[in-house]
């Protein structure tokens, strides 16, 4: 497979990043890797120069939203709980139109999802074979860049289709000139307005992001530490990209899902790929790499760290990436 860009920046300070939601809004923006074994998220906000209340984001956890203890303990008693999740399920209790143009909107876009896998499980398939092939004639490297061309384009079709989905649903139920909706954000926003941080944990994805957008976290976070670590890294990201080479049905396939919010472009992130993704398959490894270059493709296990910098994204010591050539590396080796 011919080989992609694939390299990070060494560790630095961590501004504002040079482009997407980020820059636009003075978000200074953190990914870390999983923090229920391996907490680090006060130590990192610490190192980040935060002191005073950290704004948390548990919508992602469902009805599980409050049970936020330990989150609360480890960063001192300073947490303030945005309750994202419980302000959704009043918003739409009082604006019935809403939710059911919200459910109408999720029940296409799983169509539109199932619809993609469909096609997704053969050009994979295709791309898989033609790697695992034996040689290496200049016609069957060409078919093999030919085949994760194919992937990226139907990926790309697809996140379009995606994107005019929530375009159409935006325009048609405008979500963010409703009473019900500006009530909440009201009470959000003055929770938030003397928070330096803003910490979004993770739990299911798509909840998370749709409460992110709903209650405008790009304004919530404008100016401010955010950081994120499993589904709400994934949440912020470009796009969301669904992954588990394990799954108890399918093919196992990595999926892209959603548009992301934006705030971390140019990175995949990839939380508990231990124990999701076969890393030690350099086949299945270099695809990956390959199918989403040139962002980068980050393994968010415990301990990872990326910092937004004005030259690009900074790893910690430790926080790996996957190449194009099947290895797993160092993220910013030379």
């Amino acid at each position: 497979m011919n080989p992609m860009p694939s390299r990070l920046p060494r560790r630095g300070p961590a501004p504002s990043p040079p482009r997407g939601s980020a820059a636009r809004s003075g978000t200074r923006v953190t990914l870390l890797g999983p923090q229920r074994l391996q907490p680090t998220l006060s130590p990192v906000l610490e190192s980040l120069g935060v002191e005073g209340p950290v704004a948390t984001i548990t919508a992602g956890w469902q009805e599980r939203e409050p049970d936020d203890r330990e989150l609360h303990e480890h960063l001192g008693g300073r947490s303030l709980n945005l309750m994202l999740y419980q302000r959704a399920e009043r918003v739409f209790a009082r604006d019935p139109e809403l939710s059911a143009a919200h459910q109408r909107r999720q029940a296409r876009l799983r169509e539109l999802q199932d619809l993609y896998n469909v096609r997704l499980d053969h050009l994979m398939a295709a791309a898989y074979e033609l790697q695992r092939r034996p040689g290496e004639t200049e016609l069957l490297s060409q078919a093999r860049v030919d085949a994760i061309e194919a992937i990226r384009s139907l990926d790309a079709q697809h996140l379009q289709r995606v994107r005019d989905v929530h375009t159409e649903y935006d325009r048609r139920w405008q979500p963010d000139e409703r009473e019900t909706v500006i009530r909440e954000r009201r009470e959000v926003e003055a929770m938030v307005r003397d928070a330096p941080a803003v910490a979004v944990a993770g739990g299911h994805v798509a909840i998370l992001l749709n409460r992110l957008r709903l209650f405008g976290l790009e304004q919530l976070a404008a100016g401010k530490v955010l950081v994120a670590w499993s589904a709400g890294a994934m949440a912020i990201s470009e796009r969301v990209v669904l992954f588990h080479d394990h799954p108890a049905h399918g093919m196992g396939n990595a999926e892209v899902l959603e548009v992301g919010l934006g705030f971390a472009p140019g990175i995949v992130p990839l939380p508990h790929a231990r124990t999701r993704l076969r890393l030690e398959d350099r086949d299945r490894v270099g695809v990956f790499a390959a199918r989403f270059a040139p962002a980068i493709c980050v393994p968010m296990n415990e301990g990872a760290r990326l910092d937004a910098t004005p030259q690009g994204w900074a790893p910690a010591p430790g926080t790996e990436q996957l190449q194009t050539d099947g290895r797993v590396g160092e993220a910013g080796a030379a």
